[in-house]
């Protein structure tokens, strides 16, 4: 392993996955590394842009393609297993199982590349995620042992196939934003999240809907949980909150 870190390059990667990989502001050194994991029905390149809008300090952003194309759209690709049509409302349940992703994230991304050939340790990475992203990172965080420097799902709960509860519980803490009437996020779901997790914070909108934040005071909370939990000397930089996505 490394004892110093190295700012990842899209080649240290294995070459199955689609991704790009934008360096922290003002040349600052790569302390820590966000990972992004797009929605249901997307790609990684407006993610790779919001890593640079958030402006974090010392921090590289790693936006990861999903592996797998929907069928007849080239372009939208998702992490599930497999693609899920829910008849009731017309569109695909998110919700499709990541038994096959989750393992090669945490060992070709994060063990493999970040950890051992990049030299960084798993408090300093962290993963953020809107929707089955979300799902993705939730369950990346359940399934890997080691404290991961924490968890943004926006919209994402935890998957059918996590356990109801684990003990010990994971200590890797989780913020979950959506909208005040969540059809994903409700009050089960939050039971599951803290019988899963010792640390978890909702972010609940004053409106509906489960999207990116669209205000500063609904990005906030998002920044917050970034300034407890990044390993830097700088803070995150004044005005960081002014995102609109």
């Amino acid at each position: 392993m490394s004892t110093s870190k190295n700012l990842p390059k899209t080649s240290d990667f294995p070459s199955s996955w689609t991704l790009t990989v934008s360096p922290p502001p003002s040349s600052q050194r790569p302390t820590n590394v966000l990972i992004l994991l797009h929605g249901l029905g997307d790609a990684h390149l407006p993610f790779a842009q919001l890593g640079t809008q958030m402006n974090l300090p010392e921090t590289a952003c790693i936006s990861i393609k999903a592996p797998e194309p929907l069928p007849f759209e080239a372009s939208s690709f998702h992490w599930g297993d497999d693609v899920i049509f829910d008849n009731t409302v017309g569109t695909i349940d998110p919700d499709g199982g990541f038994k096959k992703v989750v393992p090669r994230l945490i060992k070709e991304v994060i063990e493999d590349t970040l950890i051992k050939k990049c030299g960084y340790q798993a408090r300093e990475l962290m993963i953020f995620g809107l929707g089955q992203g979300g799902m993705v990172a939730l369950s990346t965080a359940v399934s890997m042992e080691q404290e991961l420097g924490g968890i943004i799902s926006v919209g994402g709960p935890l998957p059918n196939e996590t356990p109801a509860s684990l003990s010990p519980k994971r200590k890797t803490p989780i913020l979950v934003c959506s909208g005040n009437d969540s059809p994903w996020v409700n009050s089960s779901v939050e039971a599951k999240l803290k019988a899963v997790f010792e640390s978890v914070q909702l972010n609940r909108y004053k409106r509906s809907g489960d999207t990116m934040p669209r205000s500063r005071d609904e990005m906030y909370p998002i920044m917050q949980f970034f300034a407890r939990r990044l390993k830097s000397s700088a803070g995150v930089p004044e005005g960081s909150v002014e995102l609109t996505a």
